[in-house]
């Protein structure tokens, strides 16, 4: 009699129990699982990343400017060189010989100039002699002391002297145009000896030596590349040369500063600053402008971007890779919530309109999803979502800035995705307490 009881009391127990448990599930039919945060203030940066490689500011491809065979490399990949060091040379038999021969050719110029000058200071000094001889004769003459005939024969040898003196003038002056010619000719060949010899224009590292001594090289010409001894970087001023998204470029302005990192240097931050920003759209796949391609697909674009290196290191090469991030904006006390947070509604689909919505045509609300975020509100103990329109600011790598619709402090409710991208306006919720993987929520 006791065990019948027992089960009695039991039976009741067991049916108490499943009428509660009923009850609560069916109190939370409806309640939507949300993970929760809060509005605040916070430091936010945005930023735009690129990558590309490390460039010198300046570099020149020193290319052949005599034809011949290299007789001298001086220098090779890695070496440092000064402005005006020599770093090859090129046969000069026959500039030397054409410098050599025209060099006695100004010789003999020259003494025959030194000739014609003593020829005329001779000729100079026999007028002078002529002249007081004419002048003596004259006064004789007129004095009837001499006959016509002596005094005709003094005047006639003063004005062969006169005439001789303007003879020898004329050829120290030839004299001297044939030593200015044969100068000028000199310079010429100088000049043709010395483009043998290939010099440094700055001070530079040597990145490239595509030619070995022994080989002939040429010189370039209108419609031909002439060979190219090798390449000099100014490792003074490097830069960041970096494609940026056609989506961020407008974002990016002169003087930005940047973070640079190079794959080679791990754990390394170069700091710099933008210095170029490219006004080409350049096509992902080819890198060519699309101002020159010839083909009709669309593709994604980059744009350029060079970012000098504010302080460079000389463990840096050219051609390393490097990631750039570039800061378009910086707000110390910004208001922000995360990203995930932000949706899109209709708003015909938000079953209550919010105190702070502006004001929207009716054409507008039905062409136009407002952008908003999901504040969470205690109504009579039940946490009931209620959607707010919100304008938003700059974006940050995980939190993007609210500029209006929200205070600090204000709960919000920031995922999961499959959540948020079904929620009602008005919907209960309710808190869910396990850990939230970002990277599994947005994959989903």
């Amino acid at each position: 009699m006791n065990l019948k009881k027992i089960l009695i009391i039991a039976a009741i127990l067991i049916a108490l129990g499943g009428i509660v448990a009923f009850s609560i599930i069916r109190s939370q039919s409806g309640v939507t699982k949300v993970f929760l945060g809060k509005a605040a203030n916070e430091e936010l940066t945005s930023i735009v990343s690129g990558t590309g490689q490390i460039k010198p500011k300046t570099y020149v491809n020193v290319g052949a400017t005599a034809f011949g065979r290299i007789t001298h490399l001086y220098v090779k990949e890695g070496d440092h060189v000064r402005k005006g060091e020599v770093v090859a040379t090129v046969e000069n038999v026959q500039p030397q010989a054409n410098v050599a021969a025209q060099q006695a050719a100004i010789a003999s110029n020259r003494a025959a100039e030194n000739t014609a000058v003593a020829n005329l200071e001779e000729s100079q000094a026999d007028l002078q002699q002529k002249k007081l001889d004419y002048q003596r004769a004259r006064l004789l003459y007129h004095a009837q002391l001499i006959a016509k005939q002596d005094f005709d024969a003094k005047k006639a040898a003063y004005d062969v002297a006169v005439a001789t003196i303007a003879q020898r003038k004329a050829a120290v002056a030839q004299s001297a145009a044939q030593t200015n010619q044969a100068i000028a000719t000199q310079r010429s060949n100088y000049d043709s000896l010395d483009k043998t010899i290939s010099r440094a224009p700055f001070d530079a590292l040597v990145t490239n030596v595509p030619v070995r001594e022994g080989e002939t090289v040429v010189v370039g010409i209108q419609n031909a590349e002439g060979s190219t001894l090798m390449t000099l970087a100014d490792m003074s001023v490097i830069t960041a040369e970096v494609k940026v998204d056609e989506t961020d470029i407008v974002n990016v302005s002169l003087g930005q500063q940047a973070n640079v990192t190079v794959d080679a240097l791990p754990g390394k931050i170069f700091k710099g600053h933008v210095t170029e920003v490219g006004d080409q759209a350049l096509l992902r796949t080819t890198g060519i402008a699309t101002s020159q391609s010839t083909t009709g697909t669309e593709e994604a674009k980059d744009f350029k971007v060079v970012i000098t290196l504010d302080n460079p290191s000389d463990e840096l090469r050219p051609g390393l890779s490097a990631t750039a991030k570039i800061v378009t904006a910086h707000k110390p006390n910004a208001l922000a919530i995360p990203i995930q947070a932000l949706t899109l509604r209709d708003p015909n689909s938000l079953k209550e309109a919010p105190t702070n919505a502006p004001a929207a045509s009716a054409t507008s609300a039905k062409s136009q999803p407002v952008q908003g975020v999901f504040v969470v509100r205690d109504k009579n103990g039940k946490l009931i979502s209620q959607f707010v329109p919100v304008q938003t600011g700059i974006t940050g790598t995980t939190d993007i800035e609210v500029t209006s619709g929200l205070k600090a402090g204000d709960q919000i409710i920031t995922g999961p995705y499959t959540a948020l991208r079904t929620l009602k306006n008005g919907a209960r919720v309710k808190r869910d307490t396990t850990p939230m993987n970002v990277n599994a929520d947005s994959s989903s």
